[in-house]
């Protein structure tokens, strides 16, 4: 098979589908999403079919209970994928906003306003939230989108990718505006990643090696997310039980995704008291511990880790431990072995916590509060359509707003430059 070729036809409909799109006007972009949330949910039975497909052929596949935990739907996982939509249909339409303006000495009016980045690459694994959360986003933004997801969420991403496209049909604008690919073929991926002039951007979601993959072959721009390597801070000023509290939801609430934590810091002022405690707890939850010499000897049955732990993303029930010689050295850590993701400090101290905002380069640093809070949806997006550690563009969970780009507008009455 010619995957380019395969590609290239996929992507010329959808090119000619996004400048159709990228003027029908922000009322009609919405009303095509408010029938996508009613046809998900009228279309409730046919996706929970196709997902238990998709779970009898992930368990066949060995997968981990946190890879199928990301896989699995269920009634109230697709009604949360209908309210993510309306939420993103009822935001102010980020198409046309004008961004700055000015007058020029001369006369001429100056505007940098927004405009859609045209046809979106987005490949992804195992969870199918995403089909309906990127399309979507891409549809406010008055992008068109090209979804590849992974063959274990094959057959629920085309049922979602159907009801998001008979929103589109009832809005009379293009289903071409959204195409989920059938095929599951890798060379798709690089056909994709090499699609100049076709497809303006590719955002890869999945493991560090997907990623790599998409931007060492990549011939036009991508975003990239390579790890979720999170951390919490617990400083010598912390209130001891909100720190773990916090600390047991951003390990054990879903540890299968990017923002839970991975790397527990203990300032070493508090050790003595809190990681005894913490690891009890911990063990409870099924959580294996690796700690740094002085953890493992507060917590004799925790085992030894090695350097590569420190920079790992386990997407699973294994959390690395370290005690830290104070804040600084907390920040050096995170600076050194994070992934630019989201990390946290726990403190009653507001200059600490300055300290750690201020130093800590991640795209998301939080304040007495978990990881977990590092998504779309919790800040307002509706949805993501992935969580940027770039520094270009678009940095952590990406809106409608961030998947546009603008013109400049310059209107004058006549004048010529000398």
């Amino acid at each position: 098979m010619d995957f380019g070729k395969y590609v290239a036809e996929i992507a010329t409909r959808s090119l000619k589908a996004s400048r159709e799109l990228a003027v029908a006007g922000g009322e009609r972009r919405s009303q095509a999403l408010l029938s996508a949330a009613k046809a998900l949910r009228e279309g409730k039975d046919a996706i929970l079919r196709a997902n238990a497909k998709d779970l009898d052929q992930a368990r066949q596949m060995n997968l981990t209970s946190a890879m199928l935990d990301r896989l699995t739907l269920d009634g109230k996982r697709i009604a949360q994928m209908a309210a993510a939509i309306e939420q993103i249909a009822a935001q102010a339409d980020p198409v046309g906003q004008t961004i700055s303006a000015s007058n020029r000495p001369n006369g001429l009016r100056i505007e940098k306003r927004r405009v859609p980045i045209g046809v979106i690459g987005i490949i992804f694994e195992s969870r199918p939230n995403v089909t309906a959360d990127a399309a979507a986003l891409c549809i406010k933004s008055g992008n068109a989108c090209i979804l590849r997801g992974g063959k274990e969420a094959i057959n629920s991403n085309l049922a979602i990718a159907s009801a998001i496209r008979a929103g589109l049909r009832q809005a009379d604008l293009p289903e071409d505006c959204v195409t989920a690919i059938d095929r599951t073929d890798h060379e798709i991926v690089t056909a994709m990643a090499r699609a100049e002039g076709l497809i303006d951007l590719i955002i890869p979601r999945g493991g560090e090696k997907l990623i790599r993959a998409v931007t060492e072959s990549a011939t036009i721009p991508v975003i990239k997310h390579y790890t979720g390597n999170c951390h919490v801070y617990v400083h010598a000023a912390a209130d001891l039980p909100m720190a773990e509290r916090i600390a047991m939801n951003a390990k054990c609430q879903r540890p299968g995704v990017c923002n839970a934590m991975e790397t527990l810091l203990v300032d070493k002022a508090v050790a003595g008291k809190f990681i005894p405690a913490i690891a009890a707890k911990l063990a409870r939850a099924g959580v294996e511990l690796r700690g740094c010499g002085e953890s493992c000897r507060l917590e004799p049955q925790m085992k030894q880790a090695v350097e590569a732990d420190w920079y790992a993303e386990y997407l699973d029930l294994i959390l690395a431990v370290r005690v830290v010689d104070g804040i600084d050295q907390a920040i050096e850590h995170i600076n050194t072995y994070g992934s630019k993701h989201t990390d946290a400090i726990v403190t009653g101290d507001p200059a600490a916590a300055q300290r750690f905002t201020d130093r800590v380069d991640s795209s998301s640093v939080m304040v007495n509060a978990s990881t977990r809070f590092s998504d779309g949806g919790e800040y307002g997006l509706g949805a993501e359509v992935g969580i940027s550690t770039d520094k270009l563009h678009a940095r952590g969970p990406m809106g409608a707003e961030d998947l546009t780009i603008y013109k400049w507008i310059v209107t004058g009455d006549g004048q010529i430059r000398q």
